[in-house]
């Protein structure tokens, strides 16, 4: 029911202060790595202060020995598509690839090849070259000291962006007030 008076319209506006984002990088496979790095690139863009810890797996990615190895598997993937199947037949490309493929002999080869193809295709970095990127875009680097420990590394092995090897209670401090995504 309307008074005839005017009623004031109340809008709520984005947060204007500072934006900080925290990534918890779990994951060692090279599809489980650019979601990260590109989400945190994105956020570096946008003026936004980036924190990314690397736990458990994870911590692949930062590792000199392993981060331009990590690969990528069918199996478990129930999402996987495989694009070039739509020259074959059309709508294909859509298609899930079974599951069992990624257990054949030579698939996980096949299909790091593909993803590594279709990134360059896109002219996306290489993840150590990522990391490179970040560290020079100003966004912070942090191994997770547990995992570090467990793996028995040497700092020496750590990409030379990552500012430390901390705790997790470090991390959840450094974090505080960001937006904290989990990968």
């Amino acid at each position: 029911m309307q008074t005839g008076e005017d009623t004031a319209v109340t809008t709520t506006t984005s947060y204007e202060g500072p934006r900080k984002m925290a990534f918890i990088c779990s994951k060692g496979n090279l599809d489980m790595a650019y979601p990260a790095l590109i989400m945190g690139n994105a956020a570096l863009g946008e003026g936004v202060e980036v924190h990314l810890f690397f736990t458990f797996w994870g911590l692949d990615i930062v590792n000199t020995k392993t981060n331009d190895k990590l690969r990528f598997t069918l199996a478990g993937n129930t999402a996987m598509h495989l694009d070039d199947l739509g020259r074959v037949r059309p709508g294909l490309e859509h298609a899930s690839v079974p599951q069992v493929l990624g257990n054949l002999p030579g698939m996980t080869g096949m299909a790091t090849r593909m993803l590594k193809r279709q990134m360059a295709e896109q002219d996306i970095p290489t993840v150590p070259e990522f990391l490179d990127l970040l560290q020079a875009s100003g966004a912070h680097l942090y191994a997770c000291r547990l995992s570090f420990d467990m793996a028995k590394m040497l700092e020496a092995d750590l990409h030379p962006g990552v500012e430390g090897v901390i705790s997790a209670g470090d991390f959840v401090e450094i974090a505080q007030g960001a937006q904290i995504v989990f990968v």
